[in-house]
């Protein structure tokens, strides 16, 4: 393990992707946030841009309009930097897997190391795979 990677472990700064979700996958991320679930215990702080950001948090599906900007934003992301698909519309694509917007999953856009699936997945779900990213990096 290098430095930079043993330095993620203490301290991952997030950046929150909505692609056109229904919102209940943000509420959720937003809860885990707040002093009830209190992801800063684990080193967790969300940053305000992906220059700044070692994860990206992506809700919502890949449509073939916003697939270009996904893909930018990961490019602009600091490597080493990782990527949490959060609910069943960025792990498969959900009830719009086979609408004509749809590009396909975030995986086919962009490589993503952790999948939360859940419509919309509960706070303790998020924080269990963001806890098995902090594993996974150790």
């Amino acid at each position: 393990m290098n430095l930079l990677t043993k330095a993620l472990t203490k301290s991952l700064w997030v950046f929150h992707l909505s692609t056109g979700s229904c919102n209940n996958c943000d509420i959720e991320i937003l809860d885990c946030l707040t002093p009830r679930y209190d992801v800063e215990r684990f080193g967790i702080v969300l940053a305000g841009s992906i220059k700044h950001a070692d994860v990206l948090l992506v809700t919502g599906i890949g449509t073939r309009k916003n697939a270009k900007r996904i893909q930018k934003l990961y490019q602009q992301m600091p490597k080493p930097g990782f990527v949490v698909a959060i609910g069943a519309c960025s792990c498969s694509g959900g009830i719009f897997r086979d609408g004509y917007p749809m590009a396909g999953p975030i995986s086919s856009l962009i490589p993503v190391d952790v999948w939360i699936p859940g419509c919309p997945p509960k706070p303790e779900a998020i924080i269990a795979g963001l806890v098995s990213l902090l594993g996974k990096l150790k």
